[in-house]
């Protein structure tokens, strides 16, 4: 007779599940040892990847569930196993990925007694899923597993079952609840919004799109109602993937990691429409007549003070608006907008690009555009936090079938290598890379040999600049001097190497194009260590003066304690960057 977990493990196969993300441990035995019974996906069953650490585990099948939009799989055994998940998962829920969490537990005679490893995974995943149960018996259990792929799926995010071992081991009892796929639907406004929509923006003589990762199913339609009405297109970090390839009206990023004339031309509009985002800061969201359309109506409203919201997908509410706009005459603020950008990326975002095959340290901007003429049309790219973050929105370029994704929301460190590897994963196939911080990768080094083990070919570009650049420039703005930022300078090759990786360290951008075409060409595993200039810091397009009194505070700080030519160094590296009008 069955097992429970036997049960399990098929209704998670019948849903399409082909790979389970985790580390065994004694709770987790009857899970994993039905996943081996299936015979991996060779044989129609489930593949087991042993990651190094359950938080690599969950990002990597939220990696998976992002990329593929199909429900992904991660467990951990109980207690501290499963606990290692809770960041990855967190960050899975607010991306809105379809992951699903086996949280294992101790034995369920033991529950309450502060047995050995005890946690209450079913209640401390609350906060990072969509749903989160007990299973406790083995007559429960299916009605349970289907509500968590329902919910995980439906919602879009993580649902978590917590599973005594004991429990996972009894025989299975009840039939299987059968799993049939649905389709999500589309989510149209009322006529009365869109019609009031309409007005607004025929009445109004500046409009600006703002676009975020809700217009991933209507970038024609976007483009389409922006060339009507005149209105520059900018956009969040996570709608850059779906709105700023094949855009004439881009106008780059706006926010702390922005680029390009988006700030200015949405603070120039009399009239603010933002398309599918929830853009968390609200300090670069202008204070004027603002429209939101979003099919979650929690977020209408929720940043900044919104006059017309629309509940409803971006693709439906923009089919009804656009035969009732009206031909924009006047491309004034469109030209204006469009011929600002230009010179910004020119004399701005592109400064560290020209002339930079000479700097040495390497300038990480440099190297963001060479890897970005080097990747494939179809390439997938994962970004650490922080400086990485920087350098992929302002120097890796969509196109209709590349994708780039981070802990965008979430803000984790060491996100970057186990996304590239859920990602690879899902496609073997396709070129991924790995814009990893030297922070980041130190992080979650262990699960360097994971990509080994499966001898995956993932590349990752390593941007070595021995300090944690983020950081440094979040204190300097605060008026403080950089401490406990730096670390010592450190071969990364060698430790690839070493781990079975392909390795290259770089240390002259003369060498640059070379390595990347020779790691990315390698069947298996590289790394690119790239020594870059640690100097090297971002500078927001809109620039405050406290902020600008806050770096000039911060230097001569630096330089009364005996740091002058640390001070020289940083202002000749970052000052030219900054945006002038």
């Amino acid at each position: 007779m069955p097992k429970l977990a036997d049960q399990i493990v098929d209704q998670l196969r019948r849903a399409g599940v082909r790979r389970i993300y985790g580390i065994v441990g004694d709770s987790l035995n009857p899970i994993v040892d039905a996943v081996r019974r299936t015979g991996g996906s060779v044989k129609g069953g489930i593949d087991w990847i042993h990651v190094r650490h359950e938080e690599a585990a969950a990002f990597a099948a939220s990696a998976d569930a992002q990329l593929t939009g199909e429900l992904a799989v991660c467990a951990g055994s109980c207690g501290p196993g499963n606990l290692h998940l809770f960041n990855g998962l967190y960050d899975a829920n607010r991306s809105g990925a379809p992951v699903l969490a086996i949280a294992s537990h101790i034995p369920s005679a033991q529950i309450g007694q502060s047995y050995f490893q005890e946690t209450h995974p079913d209640r401390l995943f609350t906060e990072c899923s969509v749903y989160s149960e007990l299973i406790s018996t083995p007559v429960q259990s299916p009605r349970v597993v289907r509500s968590a792929i329902q919910h995980a799926v439906g919602i879009g995010g993580v649902a978590v079952i917590t599973l005594p071992g004991d429990v996972a081991d009894e025989p299975a009892v009840g039939e299987l609840p059968e799993f049939v796929p649905f389709d999500p639907g589309t989510l149209t406004p009322s006529p009365a919004a869109v019609a009031s929509l309409a007005a607004a923006i025929n009445a109004a003589s500046k409009v600006a799109i703002f676009a975020g990762a809700g217009v991933a199913d209507a970038h024609d339609a976007v483009i389409e109602l922006a060339g009507k009405i005149g209105a520059p297109i900018g956009h969040s970090l996570r709608g850059k993937d779906f709105i700023q390839y094949d855009n004439p009206f881009d106008v780059g990023m706006t926010g702390l990691l922005g680029y390009g004339a988006a700030s200015d031309g949405i603070d120039d509009a009399d009239l603010l429409l933002m398309l599918g985002t929830d853009f968390p800061y609200d300090q670069f969201l202008p204070d004027v007549t603002t429209a939101q359309v979003d099919r979650n109506p929690a977020v209408l409203g929720r940043r900044t003070a919104v006059d017309l919201p629309v509940h409803g997908d971006v693709g439906a509410t923009l089919a009804a608006l656009i035969p009732q706009v009206e031909v924009k005459k006047s491309r004034r603020f469109l030209d204006k907008t469009l011929k600002k950008h230009d010179k910004l990326m020119t004399k701005s975002v592109g400064a560290y690009t020209r002339k930079a095959d000479a700097l040495v340290p390497i300038h990480p901007e440099y190297a963001a555009s060479l890897l970005d003429e080097a990747l494939a049309d179809d390439a997938i790219i994962t970004a650490d936090t922080g400086m990485c973050n920087v350098w992929s929105a302002r120097y890796i370029n969509p196109t209709s079938r590349r994708r780039l994704i981070g802990s965008f929301l979430h803000g984790s460190m060491a996100n970057a290598l186990p996304q590239a590897i859920g990602a690879q994963f899902a496609f073997p196939d396709r070129q991924v890379v790995s814009m990893s911080g030297d922070g980041g990768l130190a992080m979650l080094m262990g699960d360097m040999l994971t990509p080994v083990m499966y001898d995956l070919p993932l590349t990752v570009a390593l941007f070595n600049n021995s300090t944690l650049g983020m950081v440094k420039l979040e204190m300097l703005v605060d008026k403080l001097p950089d401490f406990g930022v730096d670390v010592p300078a450190t071969d990364y090759a060698a430790i690839a190497r070493a781990m079975g990786w392909h390795a290259i360290r770089v240390e002259q951008p003369t060498q640059l194009a070379a390595a990347y075409a020779e790691a990315l060409a390698h069947r298996g595993p590289s790394l690119i260590d790239i020594v870059t200039d640690p100097r090297a810091l971002s500078v927001p397009p809109k620039i405050s003066s406290g902020q600008v009194f806050g770096f000039a505070t911060a230097m001569s700080k630096i330089v009364m304690n005996g740091g002058a030519g640390e001070a020289v160094a940083m202002a000749r590296s970052n000052l030219r960057n900054i945006p002038r009008g």
